[in-house]
This record gives C-alpha cells, structure tokens and sequence, in this order.
C-alpha cells in the first residue's frame, strides 16, 4: 500500500496584506498553517478560501479579533507532530524530547530551514510589506512516510516604482 502524501501550506507575517502571489503559491495544499502576525481577520478568510488554517498569535495580533486565536498549536499530520509558535525564541519545550518532527515559526521575517537534533525548524519568512531587503515568502511542508521536509518560495512581487 502507497504512503499517502500530505502537503500543508506554511504562511507567516501577513501583517493584514493578503497576496495573490501567496494565494496561488498555496493552492492545492490540504492545510494552511500561519505562524502569527496575521493583522486581520480577512487574512484567515482568504487563506480558509484555499484550504483549511491553523493560525497563531503573533506579537503584533493585539486586536479583540485576535484574542481567541492561540500562542500556540499543535498539528497532527501523517502521523507527526507539528509544533507552531510565532516567535522562535519564545519556545519553551524541547522539541525532539516531545516528540515534535517539526517546529514552525515566524517573527524574523527570514525564510528558513533546518534540522536540530532530528527536528526540522522551518520559517517561512513573510508574506506581507515587505521588509528592509528581505524577500517575500512562504512555505510548503511535505510528509510522507513518517518524515518532513521543507520547501521555500520566494514570491515574485511586481516592484510599484519600476517602469512598465
């Protein structure tokens, strides 16, 4: 019997700006994990429009809109154990200890991945204004067969200044 594939779509820092360009980078992912910074309640929408979502509090989600969404979460997905946080450093529990395969955050707005101890630590970046000269990004996660592994994507964003 094949081992099913599942694929979940990892989005973060949206800071209330919703892209198409990440709309379309998601598509066909079966779950949505944000990892905080959403910025408004239409982000959730938009991205629940694509797939289902596991959303976050990051340290900017302050608004009464935001007080039900946790700090924290925990996604069960092929047989593994996703933890969830915004900020990386706030993490408060030994990852591979409790059994987590992977832990996904956001907060610096740099996309990254890699693997600590048998844990993958993966931050998508962020999808929202951006920021200095980082790049605009999300993330897809792949499990199948008891592993987890990590793609980044960098989204390609019309610059508002250049001549056409």
């Amino acid at each position: 019997m094949a081992s099913r594939v599942h694929t979940l779509g990892v989005i973060s820092d949206t800071h209330g700006l919703v892209r198409p360009e990440a709309l379309a980078a998601l598509a066909g992912v079966e779950r949505i994990v944000h990892a905080g910074d959403i910025g408004a309640p239409a982000v959730l929408e938009a991205l629940a429009r694509v797939a289902p979502v596991t959303a976050v509090r990051g340290n900017n989600d302050r608004d009464a809109w935001a007080a039900g969404i946790p700090a924290t979460e925990v996604v069960e997905v092929g047989g593994l154990s996703l933890y969830v946080l915004h900020d990386l450093h706030e993490l408060d529990l030994d990852p591979r200890a409790a059994g987590f395969a992977a832990v996904i955050a956001g907060h610096s707005h740099q996309p990254r991945q890699e693997e600590r101890d048998g844990v993958l630590f993966f931050n998508p970046g962020s999808a929202g204004p951006r920021r200095f000269r980082l790049p605009v990004s999300v993330g897809r996660l792949t499990i199948e067969r008891g592993r987890v592994a990590g793609t980044l994507t960098t989204l390609e964003i019309p610059d508002p200044g250049a001549r056409r």
